[in-house]
């Protein structure tokens, strides 16, 4: 706690240097792990962005994985009196963007990076540079890759203080720590004029927060999942007073002792078949939900003066109906119901009757079976679903004085491949009603029901998030003293060719350490959003610090896109405490991952009559395989043309619905058959005209079915 507490004092004097007025809108993002997510000024996050919900993506590697809904948080005390005199018996602060000027008033949002992160190219294309505005100042000493520090004064005069760590190593990647520390400054606005210097009595503070679950997994159930309708809530730590001693090791990782609160998918009632998961049925079955998402308290000072761990805090741990909630009201009215209703709240009294919430494992308490098909949401009958809540206090806080509590938010379930295995042979059996199985379960037994087979390996996660928790647990305790992965090479740069894809990179600077190992590359084929496997490892070499690396990729397809990443790996020796597995550590493939394809380019054709579509026919029921171009459907390839000439795509009666212009030299063009108006073409035959500057041309005939 030593190393820590030192920590959090360095932080509060970088943010108290740098706090002036900002805009609520602002944001940072966290970009390292495997989850990533952004942080609002304001204070709190709502991950609406007018179209869907963004933030607290895992795993990063792949599309529509945002987990994140909602974070409603407050603030509240008793007997207070406002700058104007007005009395309150309880006054109350809702951290919602909407009472910015209001209520809330961002002073500081500043990211800190513990280095550069890589410049990352792709045919000359810089990917990294959109990015390069995130990291405000580099502090080289600090230990976790990233620190976001927010702060926000309130109306109550008391000030929050956020500050976010995350961590790139690949067992702590997936959780961030959050250090919340709240202190009775008596601004109640944005300038440096203390409005108010008496003590605050009674402070509870506390916040209720909704997951989806996974975006992705929207499309497999209906809409509503969207804002979180079907997620369960359990939590854990009834025992930690009797436990919190006990050692954590990678041995016996699972601690039920630690305080936690988790949701994850459930049933819905607006669908047929059973949707732990959320199988992919319009596809190969691919469970799209594994997410088990949440957070833990690691800390919570028992008061101002003592800051050991109250082993008897949060005061309310458990879960509440989702959108009912009190509202704390215009601030300069007196004594608002609102707000003594936000306090009864915050004192661990359910808002809307012990219906709408409880200190509980809600699941055990009306789950029946691991298929019992009951929605979430009907328990409490709020459309808005449920959400993970955790209150603190009470503390008083006389001037100056502070408080802090600390929690560790995560994200972990079932990896990709065997999301993949669960749910291609569940849909298998879903297809078919006379298959019983047997189906494999994870602890090495059978079973003959298909559904009992695909939520047992779903509901691993809660195991796998509660390691999570230990981790960071374990983090924190140590004071971050976790082994440190090498840092991924300075440059990495992916250039097409027409017989190979080339890849350079620059050195680490971690291989001036002693246990430097080497570089790894990876590859994904036809898409980012992918499955990547080792292409090439090698050794380095540190007589030269200005060395460049090269690999060719002599492997490649034509028509074909392809994508990398490589990380630094070490031998692992810094790596033997009990903080996490033992072994070899790597940088982030985050930091050089590249979402933009490469592909072979052959030479420009010579003669129009050299001219080829591939595939041709068209066949939608091969698309994307490795009969045409894997992972990639729709893909067609106009071959061996001319470096220089306009491709326009008619209908059979002669419509226009496409025309590109092909500029790069090169004898390859490729289209994914929508049109200018951005419509999939139908099945049909359709003529292509290729136009020479010189105005020759010629025509291809093509046919896609569908």
């Amino acid at each position: 706690m030593k190393k820590l507490s030192t920590l959090i004092l360095v932080i509060g004097f970088i943010v108290a240097s740098l706090q002036a007025q900002i805009a609520g809108t602002e944001k940072r993002y966290i970009r390292v792990g495997s989850l990533q997510s952004h942080f609002s000024a304001y204070g709190s996050e709502r991950a609406w962005t007018g179209v869907y919900y963004e933030g607290l993506r895992w795993p990063a590697q792949y599309s529509f994985q945002d987990n994140s809904v909602i974070k409603r948080a407050w603030v509240a005390c008793e007997d207070f009196v406002n700058e104007e005199g007005v009395q309150f018996s309880n006054f109350a602060t809702y951290f919602y963007q909407g009472d910015e000027g209001i209520s809330l008033f961002p002073m500081a949002l500043y990211q800190t990076g513990s280095f550069l992160p890589p410049t990352v190219v792709v045919d000359g294309q810089d990917l990294t540079s959109i990015h390069a505005s995130e990291i405000d100042t580099l502090v080289p000493d600090q230990i976790p890759d990233r620190i976001i520090r927010n702060v926000v004064n309130t109306s109550m005069g008391l000030t929050q203080e956020r500050t976010i760590y995350a961590f790139s190593q690949q067992y702590h990647d997936n959780y961030f720590i959050k250090v919340f520390t709240f202190t009775n400054t008596g601004n109640t606005d944005w300038d440096e004029e203390i409005e108010l210097t008496d003590s605050l009595r009674g402070v509870r503070i506390g916040w209720g927060t909704r997951y989806s679950l996974g975006r992705e997994g929207v499309s497999n159930v209906d809409g509503a999942q969207s804002y979180g309708k079907h997620s369960w809530v359990t939590r854990r730590g009834e025992t930690y007073p009797q436990n919190h001693l006990e050692e954590i090791t990678e041995a016996d990782p699972v601690k039920d002792w630690i305080r936690a609160g988790f949701s994850w998918l459930g049933q819905s009632n607006d669908i047929t078949w059973d949707n732990i998961g959320a199988p992919a049925l319009a596809t190969n079955g691919r469970l799209t939900s594994p997410h088990h998402t949440g957070s833990a308290v690691l800390h919570v000072d028992v008061s101002a003066n003592d800051p050991s761990d109250d082993v008897n805090q949060p005061v309310f741990l458990g879960w509440h109906a989702g959108d009912t909630y009190p509202s704390v009201g215009y601030q300069r009215e007196q004594d608002i119901p609102g707000m003594a209703a936000v306090y009864s709240m915050l004192s661990g009294n359910p808002h809307g009757g012990p219906t709408n919430g409880g200190s509980t494992r809600m699941d055990e308490e009306n789950l029946e079976s691991i298929t019992h098909r009951i929605d979430p949401y009907t328990v409490h009958g709020d459309g808005g679903g449920t959400n993970v809540m955790m209150t603190y206090g009470p503390f008083d806080l006389a001037h100056g004085e502070s408080v802090v509590l600390i929690e560790a938010e995560g994200i972990n379930g079932l990896g990709r491949d065997l999301c993949e295995e669960v749910g291609v042979r569940w849909l298998e059996a879903y297809k078919d009603p006379a298959d019983t199985g047997p189906f494999n379960l994870p602890d090495g037994s059978t079973t003959t029901d298909k559904d009992v087979y695909k939520n047992t390996w779903v509901y691993t996660g809660k195991d796998s998030i509660m390691k999570t928790f230990g981790r960071a647990l374990r983090n924190f305790d140590s004071g971050f003293d976790i082994p440190q992965p090498p840092q991924p090479p300075t440059y990495f740069n992916v250039e097409s060719g027409g017989d190979k894809i080339s890849l350079s990179w620059l050195y680490s600077p971690s291989e001036e350490d002693p246990n430097f190992g080497g570089y790894r590359l990876y590859r994904g084929i036809g898409s980012a959003d992918t499955t990547h496997e080792e292409i090439f490892a090698c050794g380095y070499g540190t007589e030269n610090p200005t060395l460049v690396y090269e690999y060719d990729d002599l492997s490649p397809s034509r028509g074909q896109s392809y994508y990398y990443y490589i990380v630094a790996f070490n031998d692992g020796s810094n790596n033997q405490t009990d903080l996490n597995p033992k072994g070899p550590l790597h940088s982030s493939r985050y930091y050089t991952q590249t979402t933009q394809p490469a592909t072979l380019q052959r030479q420009a054709g010579l003669s129009l009559d050299d001219i080829r579509i591939v595939p041709n026919p068209f066949n939608i029921r091969r698309s994307g395989t490795k009969l045409d171009f894997v992972r990639e459907p729709n893909m067609l390839g106009f071959l061996d043309i001319p470096g220089q000439c306009t491709i326009r795509i008619y209908t059979e009666r002669g419509d226009l619905v496409k025309t590109i212009e092909h500029t790069n030299g090169t004898g390859d063009e490729y289209w994914r058959q929508v049109t200018d108006h951005r419509q999939t073409i139908v099945s049909g035959v359709y003529l292509a005209h290729f136009e020479l500057p010189d105005g020759r041309s010629t025509y291809r005939k093509f046919l896609v079915i569908r």
